[in-house]
């Protein structure tokens, strides 16, 4: 392979010496193989218990500050993950200036805040809802129903920015590790 052919290379390029097999196996994120990381935002509920919840990555990372997964699909253009947000629990105000952010509530009851420019809207998710939030617009999810809510969060970029929260919010002057 060429020094051209190997600089561009993409994650979804069949890798030199892989069966068409092998390829396609790779390009499977299998629920069996997952784990919930419970860490991905532990600086936040260290912070607050409210706002503990987890992350069951499938493509990339997504934009909570894990370096790298081994154990999810490559991909050029979007994260894809699911997250679980305990009832009373809140994924905290945040913006995303590089990339739209869709939340798709595969169960459960979501109020959702977005807010931009001095203007606020408010809304509540449920089962099998979806808002794509685009970049620019401050985003807070707040589990009001009585369970764990689960719902898909797809980001797109293959690695989007770490968020910043609004300058007001106590989240803004904590320092993480990444």
């Amino acid at each position: 392979m060429s020094e051209q052919a190997v600089a561009e290379q993409r994650s979804w390029d069949q890798p030199e010496g892989s069966t068409f097999e092998q390829w396609m196996e790779g390009r499977i994120a299998r629920f069996a193989t997952r784990k919930y990381d419970w860490d991905a935002l532990k600086f936040q509920a260290d912070f607050d218990p409210k706002y503990r919840r987890a992350q069951m990555r499938y493509v990339g990372t997504g934009a909570t500050g894990v370096a790298s997964d081994t154990n999810t699909v490559p991909s050029e253009h979007f994260t894809f993950s699911t997250m679980v947000i305990p009832a009373g629990h809140v994924g905290p105000s945040h913006i995303h200036h590089d990339v739209e952010e869709v939340f798709f509530v595969i169960r459960g009851k979501m109020k959702l805040v977005l807010e931009k420019d001095g203007e606020r809207y408010e809304t509540i998710l449920t089962d099998r809802d979806l808002v794509s939030v685009p970049p620019g617009v401050y985003r807070e999810e707040i589990n009001i129903g009585d369970e764990d809510a689960l719902m898909c969060v797809i980001l797109g970029a293959k690695k989007p920015a770490i968020p910043n929260y609004p300058p007001e919010h106590p989240l803004s002057k904590i320092k993480r590790d990444l």
